[in-house]
């Protein structure tokens, strides 16, 4: 296959050249990150989360990555052989550039790029007028900038003010409040990100999007905290001894993902939603996109990949094209024709069929992995 096929879609009544966005994180910081994310291939880009408030990270490491010995002995954030990519874990708040600085780049970004997607990532308050003009505010400066959609940081999980990030996303009130105050002014799409830390996502999805909200982008990271050091019994990461909570990303939140994100396509199939959550190949991409998910973000692949990952970015186009490719026969031409095509096989688990008296075996499959035979336990017995 020398040519790829048109991989465009359409989401949020935006057309992208491909369905793949770089996410919200580290990668996206700068005007320079962001060209060259344009440049590799990406259908679109989410800045860093901008603010009004004053932005202050922590001194040294803001991001770690945790990885496991191929033996399954060491769960360790420490750099080494033999070991494979867990998840990342990331304590670095919003970007500490106040919006003067941004709002020249993102013109000038925009004007570079007028057919791929740039979306603003931006983050305020609740539970006060001023906060809630702070999102009109922040909305106004970055629509008239130029950018394509705004996405609404609901989900930041290691946030300290009880009126922002996470603690905003876990309240259905909050959130709705918050989108209503944005589409009063917004000329562009809304999309939301949702915390997985929240009761129910699907509660909070109704409530953003009965406010206005365009699409739902989930998961961001899960609150999590670094693996304590066995020999000098401190966390792996820390400050003066101190550590906060921080996100867990990449590779192993893809099935936790997965599942909040099918909680929230079966409950709103008519809905857009844009996946996040341990993407490095199209395979992972498959999964969301099979669950009804329109676009998918990277981050943790991207960072470990020359900061923007234009390797896979690369893999990610190629995938599709060579799926595509496989399935014409069914007349698979596009991310419209297979999206949401296994949503409806999620189901309770009372639907799961039983087996019949005759093949029971006591919930033990013969030479399933992790479980003794059902003769050695009953010579335990």
């Amino acid at each position: 296959m020398t040519d790829l096929p048109d991989l465009s879609t359409t989401f949020t009544g935006i057309r992208f050249e491909n369905p793949f966005l770089l996410a919200s994180a580290p990668p996206t910081e700068s005007e320079s990150n962001i060209n060259r994310a344009f440049e590799a291939g990406w259908g679109g880009v989410v800045t860093k989360t901008i603010g009004l408030h004053p932005v202050d990270n922590v001194v040294g490491p803001k991001t770690k990555f945790v990885r496991l010995d191929d033996g399954g002995s060491r769960l360790s954030m420490a750099k080494r052989a033999d070991s494979t990519l867990l998840a990342s874990w990331n304590w670095e708040l919003i970007s500490d550039k106040p919006l003067e600085w941004w709002i020249p780049r993102l013109t000038t970004v925009k004007r570079a790029w007028p057919g791929r997607v740039l979306v603003a990532s931006i983050m305020a308050g609740s539970g006060s007028d001023e906060e809630l003009r702070h999102w009109q505010t922040l909305t106004s400066a970055v629509q008239d900038a130029g950018v394509d959609a705004i996405e609404l940081n609901l989900s930041c999980p290691h946030m300290d003010r009880v009126d922002m990030g996470a603690n905003i996303g876990k309240d259905p009130v909050l959130t709705s409040v918050v989108v209503a105050a944005v589409r009063a002014v917004a000329r562009v799409p809304i999309w939301v990100k949702l915390t997985p830390a929240a009761s129910s996502i699907v509660e909070e999805a109704g409530a953003v999007f009965h406010a206005g909200a365009s699409a739902v982008s989930s998961s961001n990271t899960f609150p999590a905290l670094p693996p304590i050091d066995p020999e000098t019994l401190e966390f792996e990461v820390n400050v003066d001894g101190r550590v906060s909570y921080g996100g867990l990303g990449g590779p192993a939140i893809l099935p936790q993902s997965l599942a909040k994100m099918a909680e929230m396509t079966q409950a709103f199939p008519d809905r857009e939603f844009s996946g996040i959550g341990g993407i490095s190949t199209f395979d992972h991409a498959l999964s969301y996109f099979m669950l009804g998910c329109g676009t998918v973000q990277v981050a943790t692949a991207a960072m470990l990949d020359h900061a923007i990952g234009p390797n896979v970015i690369t893999d990610l186009r190629t995938g599709m094209a060579e799926f595509l490719d496989r399935n014409a026969d069914r007349g698979w031409h596009s991310l419209a024709d297979f999206r949401g095509l296994r949503r409806g096989s999620v189901v309770p688990h009372a639907r799961i069929r039983r087996p019949d008296a005759a093949g029971y075996k006591g919930g033990y499959e013969d030479d399933a992995e992790g479980y003794a035979a059902a003769e050695a336990l009953a010579a335990g017995r």
